[in-house]
């Protein structure tokens, strides 16, 4: 069955004169005249059998259903563009997939080691986009999720990549001078606006006394937080895997316990089996989970 769908030259007319409220305007964009728009929209009014511009003498107009079809049109061309240059951009003798991430776990974890995959994998480039909610995976575009586990995923391939484990830190300068017994109570805290009850939690867990666990600046990213402790603003309570190199470097101190308990499991995502899977995500997915054995065998030793 023949799909009933306007012909691009003509929605491309109208959206450009409805952005524009001119036919001249958008006939001088397109390079056309504006006799030639006037009658590519005349066509698309005619298909649709609705009128999208109200005629005033020789103005012009957008009917009301001439202005819910502009918003409609102008998304899905949007998006049409948005696919095609993504393809033109695709590397001609290779692959690539498309990955969706906690936007921290990326900047902070994933990327960094990137360039190892690159190495083992020059052919295959990786997209990688955040996303911040568990979501329905099968349509929605990406090859793969790495995100934490969630009902969300059923029906999925769920492989556990490492576990969130929670310690407080903080810049030295926040330590500069102060007494060797000064308590986390006297410090100023950094919270994580989605986990309010972290520090309450690690107090109980810790068996330290905290006067008012929920004072302090709120932030929505763990990569927020760890900034903020950098600048010396306060303690915050990130992930450990995230801060590995600034522990190191003594940019961040950890005088503290870590947490007792996990606070979550990240996890791989796949739709299909990894044996079954195109080969690019195959390969990628190998990859990742022998990264991630490698830091949860350093961390245990």
């Amino acid at each position: 069955m023949r799909r009933k769908i306007p012909s691009n030259s003509a929605l491309l007319a109208f959206e450009a004169a409805a952005r524009h409220g001119s036919f001249a305007r958008a006939a001088e964009e397109l390079a056309l005249t504006e006799g030639a728009i006037s009658r590519q929209i005349g066509r698309l009014e005619a298909f649709l059998n609705v009128a999208l511009f109200e005629r005033i003498g020789n103005r012009v107009r957008l009917a009301p259903n001439g202005t819910r079809y502009a918003v409609q049109v102008r998304e899905i061309l949007d998006r049409l563009e948005r696919d095609s240059l993504y393809l033109m951009g695709q590397p001609i003798e290779g692959a690539s997939i498309d990955i969706a991430a906690i936007p921290t776990f990326a900047t902070r974890w994933l990327i960094p080691r990137l360039k190892r995959f690159q190495h083992q994998y020059p052919n295959i480039t990786v997209h990688i986009a955040e996303r911040m909610e568990p979501f329905i995976l099968a349509g929605s575009g990406f090859d793969a999720a790495i995100h934490f586990e969630h009902p969300a995923w059923a029906g999925m391939r769920v492989h556990r990549l490492l576990e969130e484990v929670l310690v407080p830190v903080c810049s030295p300068a926040l330590l500069a001078g102060a007494d060797a017994n000064l308590s986390l109570d006297e410090l100023p805290r950094l919270h994580r606006r989605q986990n309010p009850d972290a520090w309450q939690r690690y107090a109980q867990e810790a068996g330290i006394v905290l006067t008012n666990s929920a004072v302090g600046a709120r932030y929505d990213l763990h990569s927020m937080l760890i900034e903020a402790a950098l600048a010396g603003l306060g303690v915050a309570l990130v992930p450990r895997l995230y801060i590995g190199a600034e522990l190191e470097q003594g940019r961040l101190l950890a005088p503290w316990p870590d947490s007792k308990t996990i606070a979550k499991n990240f996890c791989l995502v796949l739709p299909e089996p990894i044996e079954l899977s195109e080969a690019p995500l195959q390969a990628f997915a190998k990859w990742i989970l022998h990264e991630a054995r490698g830091v949860a065998s350093c961390s245990s030793a």
